[in-house]
């Protein structure tokens, strides 16, 4: 005697754990994004209408935040003589200046990465949501199914 036991069960709590996680962190991407923006927009910062890109554009996103970051370097080096802080002499004033801009891009460029990881990890719940809603379709599909047999057969095979 075989009896039938299905597969499904186990791919369908598979599929829902996935789509589960895929909605989370769907979720926490987009919150950490808002947290970000809404920071930098508290910020007040405005890009410089010398920027290559976005100038007079309120920095709350990774594209503002970047040319701003750009335009702080470009600022620096043209107080500085072309010179960063590491190539200026130890009491030079404008080493001050050199390294607020440092602390300023870094500053900046932390959040553009902080966008990117949002957006990556957007896209990985995006992800783990399709693969958690398509999995038990797929299952199904398939009739998946692995005969077992019955445990009075296995025993008799056993003892044989």
């Amino acid at each position: 005697m075989t009896t039938t036991r299905t597969t499904q069960r186990p791919v369908r709590i598979v599929g829902l754990v996935a789509l589960i996680a895929g909605i989370l962190m769907i979720g926490a991407g987009a919150a950490t994004w808002a947290t970000v923006s809404t920071q930098l927009a508290a910020q007040d910062i405005t890009v410089s209408e010398d920027a290559a890109f976005l100038g007079g554009a309120t920095v709350d996103g990774p594209l503002t935040a970047y040319a701003q970051a750009q335009v702080i370097d470009k600022h620096a080096l043209e107080a500085t003589g072309g010179q960063t802080y590491a190539q200026l002499e130890q009491d030079d004033p404008l080493r001050a200046t050199a390294m607020n801009a440092s602390f300023l891009r870094a500053s900046l460029f932390t959040s553009v990465v902080a966008f990117g990881v949002a957006t990556l990890v957007i896209g990985l719940g995006v992800l783990f949501g399709l693969i958690g809603w398509a999995l038990p379709s797929a299952a199904a599909r398939q009739g998946a199914a692995i005969p077992v047999r019955a445990e009075a057969e296995r025993e008799k095979l056993a003892v044989s």
